[in-house]
């Protein structure tokens, strides 16, 4: 590695490029896992508005992967693993004046680990 920085060449390394990488794999996988990149329409807030959108969906997910998924499999998965098994399952969901119930079918492969994420921010 060349820079410019002063410093000892080990703590650069550690505290400054490896963070910045980090940095840019978060950004990378909003873009690709939460669709960042999509700005298509031709005015200028609705583009906006959808970056903003996928900024609240990554921040939902890293706060689930923080809070629910410590010290389980999936806490160091990428967004689009999220995705795949906690968000595109089907369900059917039913709601009344005091609680909602989510019915996943019996041979739903992350069963366990839904359940086990809601019990956790149910009582957080």
């Amino acid at each position: 590695m060349v820079t410019n920085l002063t410093g000892k060449p080990q703590f650069l390394y550690d505290k400054l490029y490896c963070a910045r990488g980090e940095m840019e794999n978060r950004i990378k996988e909003q873009q690709l896992d939460l669709f960042a990149d999509r700005t298509s329409c031709h005015r200028w807030w609705s583009n906006q508005f959808r970056l903003l959108l996928s900024s609240l969906a990554y921040i939902l997910l890293e706060t689930i992967r923080r809070i629910a998924l410590h010290g389980t499999d999936p806490a160091q998965a990428y967004v689009s693993t999220l995705r795949l098994k906690l968000i595109k399952i089907g369900a059917v969901v039913l709601r009344n004046t005091r609680r909602i119930r989510f019915l996943l079918a019996s041979s739903c492969p992350y069963q366990k680990l839904f359940f086990q994420i809601a019990e956790r921010l149910a009582s957080g």
